[in-house]
């Protein structure tokens, strides 16, 4: 086996852990293998563009790249591929560029969405990344709606609530019946409660994981309705599970939450109630 790794440098951005894109990985690693090269994958992750007209903090943008990121490289490590990456530029093309200046490349895969749907292929980034570089540049299309058939993927809405047993008995319930991904979101609570939203959401995220369930999370705007709304910018979405208190404590009721979000998505929208005792049992726990 050779000592100069075989690096393949992955671009990709809302479809980063899409399958295709993971198997073209495997089959070029194989390759590599095969040639008698070991290995190893850069991951970038360009940062969204926010959508014009929607609020987006530049910490809540880097942390829902870091996300994905976090979560192609897991992929990556569970299959025997060494894997680092980092998020970059939101242009694709300065991101892949600054990428492969610092950390070189033998073959550069471009992961987008269909024609249809991708500013990249609208601005020729494969074309413009084969002639600045010379290499080989693979394009891969990632039909995110296709990758339904091999897991759901669960927007969790939550904040004091978010170490609840009925949502935590709920998502267990979901990845039993059927492969699931949960992306959790806690919107930040008022004056202090910054810290604490942080901290329930790890513990959250923690129990998730022990029980063997597929979990990232993020802390997001304070107010709820926007928090969904750029959380469904920066991850693909199949369904929606929003937890509350009871109507009497919980001001997301009062604020019509479940049926304002139900008119702006396609999404179906499920509402768990978790009891006051429950929410402090389960941080607790």
């Amino acid at each position: 086996m050779s000592s100069d790794p075989y690096r393949i440098l992955v671009v990709a951005n809302e479809t980063v852990g899409g399958r295709a894109l993971l198997d073209a990985v495997v089959r070029l690693a194989d390759k590599a293998r095969a040639e008698g090269r070991e290995p190893a994958a850069v991951v970038v992750c360009p940062q969204n563009q926010p959508k014009k007209g929607l609020v987006v903090y530049d910490e809540t943008v880097r942390e829902a790249a870091e996300n994905r990121l976090k979560t192609t490289l897991a992929q990556l490590e569970e299959v025997g591929i060494e894997a680092t990456g980092e998020v970059m530029d939101p242009d694709p093309y300065a991101a892949t560029m600054d990428a492969f200046n610092s950390y070189g490349a033998d073959v550069i895969v471009v992961s987008t969405h269909p024609q249809t749907r991708s500013g990249w292929l609208r601005r020729d980034l494969i074309d413009r990344l084969r002639d600045a570089t010379g290499l080989e540049v693979e394009h891969v299309v990632v039909d995110l709606d296709a990758d339904r058939k091999l897991a759901t993927r669960t927007l969790v809405v939550a904040n004091q609530t978010v170490g609840g047993e009925p949502l935590i008995g709920l998502l267990r319930g979901k990845a039993q019946e059927s492969p699931h991904n949960f992306i959790v979101i806690s919107p930040q609570g008022g004056s202090g409660d910054g810290g604490d939203a942080h901290q329930r959401l790890a513990s959250t995220l923690e129990r998730l994981r022990e029980a063997g369930l597929e979990a990232i999370g993020q802390v997001m705007d304070p107010d709820p309705f926007t928090a969904i709304q750029n959380a469904l910018q920066f991850y693909a979405v199949d369904e929606i599970v929003i937890s509350t208190f009871p109507a009497t404590r919980s001001g997301w009721m009062r604020a019509d939450l479940i049926e304002r979000v139900q008119a702006s998505t396609s999404c179906p929208v499920e509402h768990v109630v978790v009891n006051p005792s429950d929410a402090k049992e389960g941080v607790a726990g």
